[in-house]
C-alpha cells in the first residue's frame, strides 16, 4: 500500500504551523514567511541558493508522490468559499503537480490547474479522504500537506507513515499549533531522528515502525 507522508512542514518553537490572523493577504498570518526562510534560501527554489541540509531535506517532497491532501486553510482564507472566482492560494501553477484533494464542509467542483495539478473538493474523514488520494496516486504516496489541523487529524488517526517537521528557531506565541493533548505518547509509533542545519533549523522526521 502507498505511505501517507508529510514534508517540509514547518514550525515554530512552541509548535505552531502558521500564525493569527490569517486573510486573502496573509497566507500566515503573523508569522508571514518566517516559517519559510530556510527553504527559500535553499538551492531547490533558487539558483546560488544552500546546497546543505535545508536543500537535501527540500528535494524530498516531490519524489513519488502522486497525490496530495490538504486543509482548506492552506488552500485558501477564511471567507474563500463565498467567492466562486477563488482558485487558491497557490497561482496559476500550484507546486503540487498531482491530484489534490481539499478538505472541507464547502464543496465546490474540481478546478484543473497548470502544471498537473487538479482540485478536487472533499467533505470527508481523514481515513475516507486518505482511501479516494490513494486511488488517485495509482499506487504512489499521497502527501498530507498540512495545514497543522489536517496533520494533526492525520496523526491522532494513526494515518501518517513519515513526517518531516522543520522546526525554525522563532517563537509565533499564537496561531494553529501542531501538537494538542490528542497526541499525547504519539512518538511511540515511530522511529524519531533529528538533524540541525546551519541555519538554525532542525529537522525532525517520524518513521513508521515497521514500514
Amino acid at each position: 500500500m502507498s505511505l501517507a507522508r508529510v514534508h517540509n512542514f514547518a514550525i515554530s518553537l512552541d509548535g505552531y504551523g502558521t500564525g493569527e490572523g490569517q486573510d486573502a493577504d496573509h497566507h500566515f498570518g503573523h508569522a508571514g514567511e518566517r516559517l519559510h526562510e530556510w527553504m527559500f534560501a535553499t538551492r531547490w527554489w533558487q539558483a546560488g541558493g544552500s546546497g546543505g541540509v535545508d536543500n537535501a531535506f527540500v528535494q524530498q517532497h516531490g519524489p513519488g508522490i502522486g497525490a496530495e491532501i490538504m486543509g482548506a486553510g492552506k488552500w485558501g482564507h477564511p471567507g474563500w468559499q463565498d467567492d466562486p472566482d477563488w482558485k487558491g492560494a497557490w497561482g496559476p501553477n500550484p507546486p503540487f503537480h498531482t491530484p489534490t484533494f481539499i478538505l472541507t464542509h464547502h464543496t465546490r467542483s474540481s478546478i484543473e490547474m497548470e502544471g498537473g495539478t487538479t482540485y478536487h473538493f472533499l467533505d470527508a474523514s481523514p481515513a475516507e479522504a486518505l482511501e479516494t488520494a490513494r486511488k488517485a496516486a495509482d499506487g504512489k504516496d499521497v502527501r498530507i500537506g498540512g495545514g497543522a489541523t489536517v496533520i494533526r487529524d492525520f496523526l491522532a488517526a494513526g494515518l501518517i507513515d513519515f513526517m518531516h517537521l522543520a522546526v525554525v528557531p522563532i517563537v509565533l506565541g499564537r496561531g494553529v499549533r501542531l501538537w494538542g493533548e490528542e497526541l499525547e505518547g504519539v512518538e511511540k509509533d515511530y522511529v524519531v531522528e533529528t538533524i540541525s542545519a546551519p541555519s538554525g533549523v532542525t529537522h525532525v522526521t517520524f518513521t513508521r515502525k515497521g514500514i
